[in-house]
């Protein structure tokens, strides 16, 4: 069978928090609990100016919402990304879409 991955192209993450409110309420999960966090990352660049990066990073508790997929859906997390950053498929054709998104990160459960 062949593994499925999740891409994130972070360089357009607003930080808007859907894919993580999507996946509490997929899953129930209680507060503290969730299957993606969204990471803030802040670097000074040399100008003295700030760049701010959002991250989702899935979490132990991600298993790529195996009922959903099962039946031929999205990940709660991909559907209700509202910049539309989040991508579900075949490792090798998210590693084909990645070399065209350089600030893109590949998640892959156990």
């Amino acid at each position: 069978m062949e593994r499925k991955g999740l891409m994130i192209h972070y360089e357009y993450c607003t930080g808007c928090h859907s894919c993580e409110v999507a996946c509490k309420q997929e899953h129930n999960y209680p507060v503290g609990r969730g299957g993606i966090h969204l990471n803030e990352i802040i670097v000074e660049l040399p100008d003295k100016t700030l760049r701010i990066d959002y991250l989702p990073f899935p979490t132990q508790h991600c298993n790529l919402c195996a009922s959903r997929t099962m039946r031929g859906e999205q990940p709660a997390c991909v559907k209700h990304c509202q910049a539309a950053i989040m991508f579900y498929g075949s490792l090798a054709e998210l590693a084909k879409l990645m070399e065209q998104r350089p600030r893109s990160v590949l998640f892959v459960p156990r």
